[in-house]
């Protein structure tokens, strides 16, 4: 089991931050299309005891592909997020996801991601592209303490950090709007652009990176 501490905040000068890095000498570690499953019971035990339960599926723009399941507890109290998680590999996500249908779970939602991914000084400064919610910056690290330190030498201290997770806020709009999907697929204009990773994920999936995006009805 690790845990996973990090910050997250909207992304609103992506050149700027992409120039600090370029500054800092950040290294630019991947450039990935995601797709994201997440599962939970019939009656959303999961969701009630703030757990998530995801196959991931990364299309990296060197046309690798990794794909996980990852299991992720209630989040502890502190300035940053901060929850225990388990992940492990897996060789074919859709029997991964047969597994977990197996074992009583169903897919819940969907969702695409494009991320680039930066290593720097010891954590990971990740810049992601979403559908319908817009832009972010995620800095995950091994303590807190480095995780906010990153956050101020990025310029981002002032930044408001975002305590809910990428499937919450997509899950609001959803309802907020009153779409009648599972699935939500980047705009195919956005999915592989300036360089960032293209090609389509394994178990469902999607998302936009200028708050566009194709949703399909479950």
């Amino acid at each position: 089991m690790s845990v996973e501490i990090e910050a997250k905040m909207r992304l609103t000068d992506r050149a700027a931050t992409l120039e600090r890095l370029h500054e800092l000498k950040a290294e630019r570690h991947a450039e990935i299309l995601e797709t994201n499953t997440y599962f939970d019971t019939e009656k959303n035990r999961l969701k009630s005891a703030d757990e998530g339960l995801r196959i991931r599926v990364e299309q990296h723009a060197d046309g690798s592909q990794r794909a996980t399941i990852t299991h992720k507890g209630p989040r502890a109290h502190g300035r940053v997020k901060s929850r225990s998680e388990h992940e492990v590999s897996v060789d074919d996500p859709r029997a991964a996801g047969d597994l977990l249908s197996s074992l009583g779970y169903v897919p819940v939602l969907s969702f695409e991601k494009r991320r680039m991914r930066y290593l720097l000084d010891g954590c990971c400064v990740e810049l992601d592209s979403l559908p319908y919610i817009g832009e972010y910056i995620e800095i995950e690290g091994p303590t807190e303490d480095q995780v906010l330190a990153m956050r101020e030498r990025l310029g981002l201290d002032k930044a408001p950090l975002v305590r809910a997770s990428y499937i919450a806020m997509l899950d609001d709009y959803i309802r907020e709007h009153r779409l009648q999907t599972s699935m939500i697929r980047l705009d195919p204009a956005r999915r592989g652009g300036g360089g960032e990773a293209g090609g389509n994920g394994g178990n469902g999936g999607s998302g936009g990176g200028n708050g566009t995006a194709a949703a399909t009805s479950a």
